[in-house]
């Protein structure tokens, strides 16, 4: 093949926004986000159209057995692992066009700008498509990139099932997604994923590009409450064991543990109320808690003030109280030669960069336990995600996958010398 000088290499913005724009009409929603939950048939139509755009560009598409799809272009040695771009095509339940998708389709436009120049990387390139990244149907979030970096046991992660009761296997059998690898078994030289920042700070400080350095640590918890459900009208208040209520004072308690901490977040994001009517005292309420910081110390200490506030609420108010953790996610620190080559990337493109720690998960933080692993960041509107409004405009994202070819490229030259 011919070998023009890589940095004469240049993605297509318009095609790039093409494809978001196409891709975001599965699952569409009325206010312009996207609904597209993991394993749905939503999913499966998305899946259909990237492993379709990869294979028109010569691409061997194969999939493991948690359903993540690996779009490869052979290299120059194709017995060495290859470097690996992407992210993740779900979403949440009002979703917008960017989060994750972002990260796929940026990589597949540097994958065809590599296509149409005929350019010959030394190691095979690949587009990764990870499995339900957002979590918001089967919990925990990242659950294929957990299994495929060690965290998550691949039996456990089959058998978690959703809020109707239909598990991993099920729903990925059902779209025909399951396939022969075992999940783990497909080692990489490197991992690049771009993606919005989902926060304020590019945006406020006017920077092209986020240099990602990390991921600060998460946990997530799941709350039970048990009280007596009973009729609303006839039952005194002193004699309420009302679940809702103590539900009620520990999100307040969660509240107040992170601004105990500055630096950290604490959320309630999801509460399900039973018997769910209006004239019945809650006699039951399902939780989830989100904490995150960047220092393990603070979250062990957030963890144990929302304890104690627990085992207090339900004291007083006569309620069982269960609370699990089910996410324990340590803090990651990014790989210094990835990093150096997306700082390269930025500077040889003429963007203006920014240093920073996600406050957001993504499955660069499972991938970076078996690979050297970095991420890019591109500015949002008002720091807004997991929104219908999320947007990113055309040339920031253009920005993004132009920093991901060139980062990928370096970290190709740097694979290259060090073989020789």
């Amino acid at each position: 093949m011919s070998k023009p000088a890589a940095t004469n290499l240049r993605i297509d913005p318009e095609r790039l926004w093409g494809d978001l724009m196409e891709t975001a009409k599965i699952g569409g929603t009325a206010k312009g986000g996207i609904c597209r939950l993991t394993l749905t048939d939503l999913d499966r139509q998305v899946r259909d159209w990237f492993k379709a755009a990869a294979e028109s560009l010569g691409c061997t598409v194969t999939i493991d057995d948690m359903g993540a799809m690996f779009a490869r272009r052979p290299g120059q040695r194709n017995d060495i692992p290859p470097i690996a771009m992407g992210s993740h095509l779900d979403t949440q339940p009002t979703g917008g066009k960017f989060d994750g998708a972002l990260g796929v389709l940026a990589a597949l436009e540097a994958l065809r700008t590599l296509h149409r120049a005929g350019y010959e990387t030394f190691a095979p390139i690949e587009v990764v498509n990870w499995t339900n990244e957002e979590g918001s149907r089967f919990t925990p979030a990242m659950i294929a990139s957990g299994v495929f970096g060690g965290a998550f046991d691949r039996d456990w992660a089959m058998a978690r099932t959703d809020r109707a009761g239909v598990s991993f296997a099920d729903a990925l059998d059902g779209i025909g997604y399951r396939g022969p690898q075992r999940c783990g078994e497909h080692p990489l030289s490197a991992f690049f994923e771009v993606h919005i920042e989902q926060g304020p700070n590019l945006e406020a400080e006017n920077k092209d590009i986020g240099v990602v350095t990390g991921i600060q640590a998460i946990r997530w918890y799941e709350a039970t409450f048990v009280g007596q459900d009973s009729h609303a009208g006839t039952t005194p208040m002193h004699r309420r064991h009302d679940a809702l209520l103590g539900a009620s004072r520990l999100v307040q308690a969660i509240n107040a543990a992170a601004l105990n901490h500055p630096g950290a977040v604490g959320t309630c994001g999801l509460l399900e109320v039973k018997p769910g009517s209006p004239n019945v005292i809650p006699g039951e309420v399902f939780m989830t808690i989100d904490l995150r910081d960047p220092r393990e110390g603070a979250l062990d200490q957030m963890a144990q003030e929302i304890a104690a506030e627990a085992e207090a609420i339900g004291d007083e108010l006569g309620l069982q109280i269960a609370l699990k953790n089910i996410l324990t996610q340590p803090a990651v620190h990014f790989d210094p030669s990835c990093i150096a080559s997306v700082r390269a990337a930025a500077a040889a493109s003429g963007f203006s960069t920014k240093d920073l720690m996600s406050g957001a998960g993504h499955d660069s933080a499972y991938v970076a336990r078996v690979a050297p692993t970095t991420m890019i960041f591109v500015p949002c509107k008002d720091g807004i995600s997991h929104n219908e409004i999320e947007y990113s405009s055309k040339e920031q994202c253009a920005a993004g996958a132009q920093v991901l070819l060139q980062a990928v490229l370096d970290y190709d030259r740097k694979l290259a010398e060090t073989s020789r």
